[in-house]
């Protein structure tokens, strides 16, 4: 992006938002459907499976003040059609869909049908919830989703705009990434006693599922085994929703953005997301474990978080050198 900035920092702050908040309900849809189908194979108390979607979703202070106890009932209240919960599913459609409202100029008309046609969807299933719809319900949500990214590859110009949706998009998905693979580690095991066992196997599946990423972890390691999948979703290069993977596009998209060289920066969220890529690049698993995973998400999510505030003080109230009053976003922007 050169100093004349073509790109409207109100129009890159909606679309990099309206692509997060996209990702984010979709996301939301995958915790929630894979749970419903997880609590069917464990015994035990299924509360506990509740909790853990709580505990991903980083509202569990909130969640206790609303609600108290996590059962199925409340936890998708709480997570798919409270209104009043900044990062629901039916908040996270509803916010989308207003960005894309205030940018319609930019995107394109199928894209905005699509927006608009999830969140009506969305909005018409919370007059009427029942459990017996709500499998299929969030595996609608889900495709409609990838039927939103499909188009907005297919249908809008790959320039500015197009780099700021992605970008939004693939930090969004390292951050859930993270914090599906973190719960597994330190909340959803009930006892060490599983360990090992086909119960623990059927947690790994889950969180395999979450990612929709089983299918192709079979292919590559065979036999689940923690350090492996570890391996597959934080290091590896080409699964789509790996953490490295999206990290490396998100570089690619920022790059694409501002012109820079690779190997230098101009702005600090350059200088930021080439750190976490470069730590990417070159960190091995082993290393990862042996420090303590749960560490090391925390500060990787700490570092998504860091690179969203700086991408807002680089692209968003950024001001010219002239002393004029630059362009600035009034939209919402979402919970990190």
């Amino acid at each position: 992006m050169n100093e004349t900035r073509p790109l409207l920092s109100r129009v890159a702050d909606a679309v990099y938002w309206m692509a997060r908040y996209i990702e984010r309900a979709e996301n939301v849809a995958r915790y929630i459907g894979v749970n419903l189908n997880l609590q069917l194979d464990l015994p035990g108390d299924p509360s506990q499976h509740w909790q853990s979607l709580i505990d991903t979703s980083g509202d569990s202070a909130e969640f206790v003040k609303r609600y108290g106890e996590a059962t199925q009932h409340t936890v998708v209240e709480f997570l798919a059609f409270n209104a009043e919960n900044p990062n629901s599913i039916f908040s996270c459609l509803r916010s989308a869909r207003e960005n894309a409202r205030s940018v319609r100029e930019t995107i394109s008309s199928e894209m905005w049908e699509q927006v608009n046609e999830m969140y009506l969807h969305m909005a018409a299933q919370q007059l009427a919830p029942g459990a017996e719809w709500l499998p299929e319900f969030f595996r609608q949500l889900r495709l409609s989703s990838h039927l939103f990214q499909g188009i907005t590859d297919a249908t809008m110009t790959h320039n500015e705009a197009w780099h700021f949706a992605r970008l939004g998009r693939k930090l969004e998905r390292a951050d859930k990434t993270s914090r599906i693979l973190d719960v597994k580690y330190f909340m959803l095991l009930p006892s060490l006693s599983d360990v090992g066992t086909p119960y623990d196997d059927i947690h790994w599946s889950a969180v395999l599922k979450s990612v929709s990423g089983l299918e192709m972890y079979r292919k590559k390691f065979g036999k689940l085994e923690p350090h492996d999948i570890v391996d597959f979703l934080v290091m590896d290069r080409d699964f789509p929703r790996a953490i490295h993977y999206c990290i490396t596009r998100a570089d690619a998209s920022l790059r694409a953005i501002t012109g820079t060289e690779p190997g230098t920066f101009h702005y600090r969220s350059e200088r930021l997301m080439g750190l976490l890529r470069s730590e990417l690049d070159f960190t091995p698993v082993d290393q990862i474990l042996s420090n303590g995973l749960h560490g090391y998400l925390d500060a990787l999510q700490q570092k998504v978080n860091d690179i969203d505030d700086a991408l807002l003080t680089d692209f968003v109230n950024w001001r010219p050198p002239v002393q004029t009053q630059s362009q600035t976003s009034t939209v919402t922007r979402g919970s990190r």
